[in-house]
């Protein structure tokens, strides 16, 4: 019994496992913190895009 609580404590396959999930944790946490300060100007840019690509179109005359 002793022998195989000590193979048990000694083998670190899980320990692996759980520093990734730990570090995939903080990735995820860092990217939902982000994603607010990120979306009013890409948001404006894709407005201004739009505008811009609405002109364009109302100024040209296909086929005509």
């Amino acid at each position: 019994m002793a022998k195989e609580t000590r193979k048990f404590w000694k083998n670190e396959d899980g320990a692996v496992t759980i520093d990734w999930v730990v570090i995939t944790a903080g990735i995820v946490g860092l990217v939902i913190a982000i994603i607010p300060l990120v979306e009013e100007p890409v948001g404006t840019v894709s407005g201004r895009t739009q505008a811009t690509l609405d002109a364009a179109d109302a100024t040209t005359t296909f086929g005509g």
